[in-house]
């Protein structure tokens, strides 16, 4: 079971806010992951083999709609057009690494998302706030208000958060994720991994997908092979903010065969 839920939030205007609260070197998995044990037998255990149809189709679960939301249309593909730069706010010097590493092992599987730290908060577009769980829900009302903050808590009672803001045309402008750092380094890792992932744009989580974390039942604490297929094609140049489901589809069978070559060579995959 997951270590938490997640929803997904829209308010009106032109600036559009999505939260989303929830509970790899080139060819092995980053220290963070190995020397976690639950981690590693995942790992060992994970599907790295899926169709084409398989593939579109937990694309297009992720990639467009939101689980819960307010207003503002989701029937648009939202990503970042620009350089990610993620600034960590938090004391905590062990989980600023795993963070770190996490960073460079999204930025070396996504081909075409260019995401790293800055040391400056005035650089970046995403702020990872560290807080203890404790200081959760008041994390959360200073961000969100007493009554959104509220409504957060009685649904779901998360143990992280993401969200972020684009523009009128679906282009992620800001992204803010909240993790908590005192529930142990599997549930760290499984919050750090799906929530700077779904705060690149793929917030719609989808219970008919086994193979994602995007998925309320699955836990992982790594960058699946599955995933790394969802991402490569949302951060593919040829998929653009704003592009519908009909105009997206008119473009997989092309981006396809680019995508499976990148996840095979970075994986060491059977091509």
């Amino acid at each position: 079971m997951k270590a938490s839920s997640t929803i997904k939030l829209v308010v009106p205007g032109i600036a559009a806010l999505m939260g989303c609260l929830a509970l790899r070197d080139a060819l092995r998995p980053p220290a963070a992951l190995a020397e976690t044990p639950s981690i590693g037998a995942r790992q060992r255990a994970e599907k790295k083999s899926f169709t084409d149809s398989q593939i579109v189709d937990g694309f297009l679960k992720t990639a467009f709609g939101a689980e819960y939301h307010l207003a503002g249309r989701v029937d648009r593909i939202r990503k970042y057009q620009t350089p990610v730069r993620v600034f960590v706010d938090g004391a905590r010097a062990d989980r600023q690494k795993q963070i770190g590493k996490v960073i460079r092992d999204i930025s070396m599987r996504i081909q075409h998302l260019d995401i790293a730290l800055t040391n400056e908060r005035d650089d970046a577009n995403t702020v990872i706030t560290l807080v203890r769980d404790r200081d959760l829900q008041k994390t959360i009302t200073s961000f969100y208000g007493p009554e959104k903050a509220k409504e957060i808590h009685d649904t779901l009672d998360p143990q992280c958060l993401s969200g972020f803001r684009k523009n009128e045309s679906y282009e992620i402008q800001r992204s803010d994720v909240i993790l908590t750092i005192d529930n142990g380094d599997f549930v760290f890792l499984d919050c750090a991994y799906e929530e700077l992932l779904q705060s690149l744009g793929p917030i719609n989580d989808t219970d008919s997908v086994p193979w994602t974390m995007f998925n309320d039942q699955v836990s992982m604490g790594f960058f699946g092979v599955y995933d790394q297929y969802i991402m490569n094609i949302l951060y593919d140049p040829r998929i653009k903010a704003g592009m519908t489901v009909d105009e997206v589809r008119a473009l997989l069978p092309s981006i396809l065969p680019d995508v499976r070559a990148w996840v095979a060579k970075i994986n060491n995959l059977p091509r």
